[in-house]
Protein backbone atom coordinates (compact mmCIF):
# COMPACT_ATOMS: atom_id res chain seq x y z
CA UNK A 1 0.00 0.00 0.00
CA UNK A 2 1.62 3.25 -1.14
CA UNK A 3 1.51 6.31 1.07
CA UNK A 4 -0.83 9.00 -0.19
CA UNK A 5 1.65 11.78 0.64
CA UNK A 6 5.13 11.17 -0.80
CA UNK A 7 6.49 13.98 1.41
CA UNK A 8 5.23 12.41 4.64
CA UNK A 9 7.97 11.51 7.13
CA UNK A 10 9.15 7.93 7.29
CA UNK A 11 7.55 5.83 9.98
CA UNK A 12 8.98 3.19 12.33
CA UNK A 13 6.81 0.72 14.24
CA UNK A 14 8.46 -1.33 17.00
CA UNK A 15 7.16 -4.06 19.27
CA UNK A 16 9.06 -4.31 22.57
CA UNK A 17 8.26 -7.67 24.15
CA UNK A 18 11.12 -8.09 26.61
CA UNK A 19 12.00 -6.09 29.70
CA UNK A 20 15.48 -7.28 30.59
CA UNK A 21 18.31 -4.75 30.48
CA UNK A 22 19.88 -6.17 27.33
CA UNK A 23 16.54 -6.29 25.49
CA UNK A 24 15.34 -2.88 26.72
CA UNK A 25 18.03 -0.93 24.90
CA UNK A 26 17.25 -1.83 21.24
CA UNK A 27 13.74 -0.34 21.03
CA UNK A 28 14.76 2.87 22.81
CA UNK A 29 17.96 3.29 20.77
CA UNK A 30 16.20 2.62 17.47
CA UNK A 31 13.31 4.89 18.42
CA UNK A 32 15.49 7.83 19.45
CA UNK A 33 17.71 7.46 16.37
CA UNK A 34 14.75 7.39 13.99
CA UNK A 35 12.91 10.23 15.76
CA UNK A 36 16.11 12.31 15.68
CA UNK A 37 16.15 11.77 11.91
CA UNK A 38 12.62 13.16 11.63
CA UNK A 39 10.78 9.84 11.47
CA UNK A 40 7.47 9.20 13.18
CA UNK A 41 8.01 6.42 15.73
CA UNK A 42 5.69 4.24 17.75
CA UNK A 43 6.61 1.48 20.20
CA UNK A 44 4.10 -1.12 21.33
CA UNK A 45 5.11 -2.51 24.74
CA UNK A 46 3.69 -5.96 25.34
CA UNK A 47 4.29 -8.86 27.73
CA UNK A 48 7.52 -8.29 29.68
CA UNK A 49 8.36 -5.20 27.62
CA UNK A 50 5.40 -3.47 29.29
CA UNK A 51 7.48 -3.01 32.45
CA UNK A 52 9.60 -0.48 30.54
CA UNK A 53 6.69 1.96 30.90
CA UNK A 54 6.67 1.80 34.71
CA UNK A 55 7.89 4.99 36.42
CA UNK A 56 10.87 3.24 38.01
CA UNK A 57 12.86 1.13 35.59
CA UNK A 58 14.16 -2.04 37.21
CA UNK A 59 15.46 -3.83 34.12
CA UNK A 60 18.07 -6.43 35.01
CA UNK A 61 20.10 -8.87 32.98
CA UNK A 62 20.31 -12.60 33.46
CA UNK A 63 23.29 -14.30 31.88
CA UNK A 64 21.71 -17.67 32.66
CA UNK A 65 20.66 -19.28 29.40
CA UNK A 66 22.45 -16.63 27.34
CA UNK A 67 25.64 -18.28 26.08
CA UNK A 68 26.40 -15.33 23.80
CA UNK A 69 26.72 -12.92 26.70
CA UNK A 70 30.32 -11.93 27.28
CA UNK A 71 31.36 -11.62 30.89
CA UNK A 72 34.08 -8.98 30.71
CA UNK A 73 35.03 -6.75 33.58
CA UNK A 74 34.46 -2.99 33.21
CA UNK A 75 37.33 -2.18 35.57
CA UNK A 76 40.99 -2.97 36.10
CA UNK A 77 43.90 -2.92 33.64
CA UNK A 78 43.08 -3.08 29.91
CA UNK A 79 44.34 -6.67 29.60
CA UNK A 80 42.12 -7.76 32.49
CA UNK A 81 39.11 -6.04 30.88
CA UNK A 82 39.65 -7.98 27.62
CA UNK A 83 39.44 -11.42 29.23
CA UNK A 84 36.21 -13.29 28.51
CA UNK A 85 35.11 -15.04 31.65
CA UNK A 86 33.22 -18.21 30.67
CA UNK A 87 31.07 -18.81 33.71
CA UNK A 88 29.38 -22.22 33.90
CA UNK A 89 25.57 -22.20 33.86
CA UNK A 90 25.57 -24.15 37.13
CA UNK A 91 27.33 -21.28 38.91
CA UNK A 92 25.07 -18.63 37.37
CA UNK A 93 22.01 -20.52 38.51
CA UNK A 94 23.16 -21.30 42.03
CA UNK A 95 25.21 -18.35 43.25
CA UNK A 96 22.94 -15.95 45.15
CA UNK A 97 23.06 -12.44 43.73
CA UNK A 98 24.65 -13.44 40.42
CA UNK A 99 21.99 -11.65 38.35
CA UNK A 100 22.45 -8.49 40.42
CA UNK A 101 26.22 -8.70 39.90
CA UNK A 102 25.82 -9.22 36.13
CA UNK A 103 23.37 -6.29 35.98
CA UNK A 104 25.74 -4.02 37.89
CA UNK A 105 28.66 -4.98 35.65
CA UNK A 106 26.66 -4.40 32.49
CA UNK A 107 25.45 -1.00 33.70
CA UNK A 108 29.00 -0.05 34.65
CA UNK A 109 30.25 -1.15 31.23
CA UNK A 110 27.56 0.91 29.47
CA UNK A 111 28.41 3.91 31.62
CA UNK A 112 32.15 3.62 30.91
CA UNK A 113 31.42 3.37 27.17
CA UNK A 114 29.20 6.45 27.23
CA UNK A 115 25.91 4.63 26.58
CA UNK A 116 22.88 6.53 27.83
CA UNK A 117 20.93 5.06 30.73
CA UNK A 118 17.52 3.55 29.96
CA UNK A 119 15.79 6.36 31.85
CA UNK A 120 17.56 8.91 29.63
CA UNK A 121 16.65 7.07 26.44
CA UNK A 122 13.02 6.76 27.49
CA UNK A 123 12.92 10.48 28.32
CA UNK A 124 14.43 11.24 24.92
CA UNK A 125 11.62 9.21 23.35
CA UNK A 126 9.10 11.32 25.25
CA UNK A 127 10.85 14.56 24.26
CA UNK A 128 10.95 13.44 20.60
CA UNK A 129 7.20 12.60 20.58
CA UNK A 130 7.64 8.86 20.17
CA UNK A 131 4.32 7.12 20.70
CA UNK A 132 4.67 4.79 23.68
CA UNK A 133 1.76 2.36 23.57
CA UNK A 134 1.20 -0.03 26.49
CA UNK A 135 -0.66 -3.23 25.66
CA UNK A 136 -4.08 -3.33 27.31
CA UNK A 137 -4.33 -7.13 27.13
CA UNK A 138 -0.96 -7.52 28.87
CA UNK A 139 -2.10 -5.09 31.55
CA UNK A 140 -5.20 -7.20 32.12
CA UNK A 141 -3.25 -10.48 32.17
CA UNK A 142 -0.64 -9.22 34.65
CA UNK A 143 -3.05 -7.18 36.77
CA UNK A 144 -1.67 -3.71 36.03
CA UNK A 145 -3.68 -0.48 36.21
CA UNK A 146 -3.22 2.69 34.16
CA UNK A 147 -1.71 4.50 37.14
CA UNK A 148 1.10 1.90 37.24
CA UNK A 149 2.66 3.51 34.18
CA UNK A 150 4.22 6.82 33.18
CA UNK A 151 1.63 9.45 32.23
CA UNK A 152 3.25 10.03 28.82
CA UNK A 153 2.30 6.59 27.52
CA UNK A 154 -1.00 5.66 25.97
CA UNK A 155 -2.80 2.39 26.50
CA UNK A 156 -4.17 0.44 23.57
CA UNK A 157 -4.69 -2.97 22.16
CA UNK A 158 -3.29 -4.76 19.16
CA UNK A 159 -5.67 -2.87 16.87
CA UNK A 160 -4.27 0.47 18.06
CA UNK A 161 -0.76 -0.62 17.18
CA UNK A 162 -1.77 -2.24 13.90
CA UNK A 163 -3.46 0.98 12.76
CA UNK A 164 -0.16 2.77 13.38
CA UNK A 165 2.05 0.01 11.93
CA UNK A 166 -0.03 -0.35 8.76
CA UNK A 167 1.55 2.81 7.36
CA UNK A 168 5.05 2.17 8.70
CA UNK A 169 8.05 1.99 6.41
CA UNK A 170 9.85 -0.25 8.89
CA UNK A 171 8.31 -2.67 11.40
CA UNK A 172 10.42 -4.56 13.92
CA UNK A 173 9.67 -7.08 16.65
CA UNK A 174 12.17 -6.90 19.50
Amino acid sequence: MAKSDPNAPRRLALIASKGTLDWAYPPFILATAAASMGWEVGIFFTFYGLTLLRPKLTAAVSPLGNPAMPMKMPFGPEGFQQISWPIPQLIMANVPGFNALATSLMKLTFDKKGVAKLEELRQMCIDLDVRLIGCQMTMDVFGFKREDFIPECEIGGAATFLEYAADADVQLFI
